[in-house]
């Protein structure tokens, strides 16, 4: 008998087809039946190869080796997942498999995950591939049905590729190159550093602001309040304030009434997806991906790596039924609007479409799944609803008064049909009402008492004039990133550079964005400051100090938004792979020739630490490091680690007030530690001593003298 070998990204993935298919026997590291073993990758199993694998010199970083830039690329089998490439590399040389079926994840990293796994093996069976954006089961037994040959992916290996050796020439090179040029590790990335350079950017802008006063007049007429334009100039403003308190009447010279429509939203790409998770609920960009990559692995989603917010026309003869069951999923009661045509557009669907829930999801126990997982199924339910509802009506009124040859406006805004708002808001749990916009006056008393005073007031006639006066403001900088706003950026980044037909515009893609957002805060380069639904993301001193010596080339977005077109355009061979890569190493070749180190950049480098206390074995200063709570004396051995065994045996942290109160007092009150053995909680003082060698000595001290889980020592903390 002859068996077809199908390869999944993930352990999860290869179930849901084994159950499908009928490979129901299980087996180390596969499964089998019915003519297919299926087994399964656990990410990549197959690497780069470090630099000093091609010449045992770049063990060493130094100046003169660079640039590095291999002839022939090595890659190497990934230590922790060891076992499961040789099980792979078995059962490819198994004599009664006379195929295989690539299942890794359809997109540009799973192509790369399973051609890396094949070559690696040195396999030459014929491979077909899987293509499908549904875990369903009737998803994947279509795909099985309507398998393409794996050449036709050919194009889309080779952009994978470019893609990640690019990213290791850049990285590698540039790397070394600043941090062997200013003493200290700088991590660089080909689109990690554009991103924390317009991060960067953004606080030099804020920090930069210098507020400019302006001034408005105000006044009252009909029982509307209307404002003037600005005026930068105080005098001109008090001139015409004094004009005012001389008048009597203003007359209304336009009253221009409209209804405007709002047309339904479109459905989500995932960074659609992020933005509005990241501002409605305060999760990360990453958190929004894991919480929907499972909702896909658990099949009541759709494929969420997709850049794409319209769905193709195969599928409108399912929009209706899913409509309807996802409604009554939510309890609507109401007639749902199904414009199916709003949603559709094949031209604007490459790989995958947009992220909708599935049928299944009218079936799941939604109580069962974790917190995060419902709300992202809410928010991607009420946008395929939204999308495919009536557009919102709103009936908006602007009026004008002018008096003392200045122009006064108002105006009012009010949802007249709340068209597709209204599911929306029902299933997500919204509280924004008819009238969620920012008004352009001063009136608090609602739109419907302005909206009765417009009305009775007539074109080209005076009304008493009321309460003349001036407000004086300030121009306001800047907003802090959020991840919604710099997901935002980063999709726009050089749009207006690149050509209106250029397919995509920005930096990273959907499915690596999040991961570049949370290498910058995980290497320190960025960290997110604010309460708990809205971060900020903010540069450190680290991560402005690398931009401030990173050279236009590495941190332009621009750049990087042209090489991520280019990329795509190897994807759809438009452009010459070995193109792509000679520009990527001209590159770094010219970088590393011309590339000048900035003056006095040790100081910038290095600031000046903060003193937290005095060292209580030499008495000079103790300053915080990375790592920990230091002497500033290198010939001192004292110091408190921040990753503390001793504290967190009791559950607790070294923070840098803990830190501060042992210097000054010898000792610092605990509350609430835990014992791991009872599990119980308890109060307690934690004495500190230094021993001979310098080092830190800890011992717990109850008030009553009972040590209730002993007493504790630490040779090193």
């Amino acid at each position: 008998m002859s068996y077809k070998l199908v390869i999944a990204e993930k352990p999860s993935v290869a179930q849901s087809i084994a159950k499908v298919i009928g490979a129901d026997k299980r087996e180390d590291g596969y499964l089998e039946g019915n003519g297919y073993i299926v087994s399964w990758c656990v990410g990549h199993l197959v690497e780069l190869a470090s630099p000093e694998s091609y010449d045992e010199k770049y063990e060493k970083w130094r100046y003169d080796d660079l640039p590095i830039l291999p002839s022939q690329w090595n890659y190497q089998i990934v230590a922790a997942t060891r076992k499961q490439f040789s099980i792979l590399k078995k059962l490819m040389e198994r004599e009664d498999v006379t195929g295989l079926v690539e299942a890794t994840d359809a997109g540009r990293e799973g192509e790369l995950i399973f051609r890396l796994v094949y070559n690696q093996a040195k396999c030459k069976k014929p491979f077909e591939r899987l293509w499908i954006s549904s875990m369903e089961d009737q998803a994947i037994s279509d795909g099985f049905s309507n398998l393409r040959n794996g050449k036709v992916y050919d194009d889309l290996y080779q952009a994978a590729l470019c893609r990640e050796r690019a990213d290791w020439i850049v990285g590698m090179n540039a790397t070394r190159l600043f941090s062997t040029l200013y003493g200290q590790t700088l991590n660089v990335g080909r689109v990690m550093t554009p991103t924390l350079a317009m991060i960067v950017q953004r606080e030099a802008e804020i920090e930069g602001f210098k507020p400019e006063p302006i001034y408005r007049l105000s006044i009252s007429c009909g029982g509307i309040t209307a404002l003037s334009d600005r005026f930068e100039n105080k005098q001109d403003a008090e001139k015409i304030l004094n004009r005012l308190k001389e008048e009597k009447t203003a007359q209304v010279t336009k009253i221009d009434p409209a209804d405007k429509q709002e047309k339904a939203p479109q459905l989500y790409s995932l960074t659609a997806l992020q933005r509005d998770a990241n501002r409605h609920l305060g999760f990360t960009a990453q958190q929004t991906l894991d919480y929907t990559q499972s909702l896909y692995e658990k099949k009541l989603v759709t494929y969420p790596r997709t850049d794409s917010r319209f769905l193709t026309e195969d599928m409108a003869g399912m929009i209706p039924n899913l409509a309807q069951k996802m409604a009554h999923k939510f309890g609507f009661t109401k007639n749902v609007p199904v414009h199916a045509e709003q949603v559709i557009n094949n031209s604007k669907v490459s790989d995958h479409h947009a992220i909708i829930p599935t049928v299944n999801v009218a079936d799941a126990e939604f109580g069962e799944l974790p917190s995060g997982e419902q709300k992202v199924l809410s928010l991607i339910t009420a946008r395929l609803l939204a999308s495919l509802g009536d557009a919102a009506v709103r009936n908006e009124v602007d009026v004008e008064f002018t008096c003392a040859d200045t122009v006064f406006r108002a105006k009012t805004k009010n949802i007249r049909e709340k068209g597709w708002r209204e599911i929306q808001d029902w299933i997500i749990g919204s509280k924004a009402d008819s009238t969620d916009y920012e008004e352009e006056n001063e009136d608090k008393r609602g739109n419907a008492e302005m909206l009765a005073c417009i009305a009775a007031m007539t074109n080209g006639r005076s009304y008493p004039l009321q309460n003349p006066k001036m407000e004086e403001g300030k121009t306001t900088p800047k907003k802090h990133f959020t991840e919604d706003s710099l997901l935002s950026a980063m999709e726009r980044a050089g749009a207006d550079e690149m050509p209106d037909e250029a397919e995509r515009k920005g930096i990273g893609t959907s499915a690596t964005r999040a991961a570049t957002i949370e290498k910058l805060v995980r290497i320190g380069f960025v960290e997110r400051k604010g309460n708990k639904k809205t971060k900020y993301l903010m540069p450190t001193h680290k991560g402005v100090a690398l931009i401030t010596v990173m050279p236009e080339q590495i941190q332009s977005p621009s750049m990087t938004a042209e090489w991520e077109q280019k990329l795509l355009d190897v994807e759809k061979g438009n452009f010459q792979d070995t193109e792509f890569m000679s520009e990527i190493e001209d590159m770094i070749t010219d970088l590393v020739k011309t590339y000048k180190v900035l003056e006095d950049a040790e100081v910038l480098m290095h600031p000046a630490m903060e003193e937290i206390g005095i060292c209580p074995c030499c008495g000079r200063h103790v300053i915080e490091r990375q790592k920990g709570y230091s002497c500033e004396n290198r010939g001192c051995n004292f110091v408190l680690w921040k990753q503390n065994r001793f504290f967190e045996a009791l559950g607790k942290k070294m923070t840098k007030q803990t830190a501060i109160k042992l210097l000054a007092d010898g000792k610092v009150a605990l509350k609430g530690c835990k014992s791991k053995k009872t599990g119980n909680t308890y109060d307690t003082t934690v004495v500190m001593t230094v021993d001979e060698n310098q080092r830190a000595v800890f011992e717990l001290n109850f008030e009553k003298g009972e040590a209730k889980h002993g007493k504790g020592k630490s040779k090193k903390n």
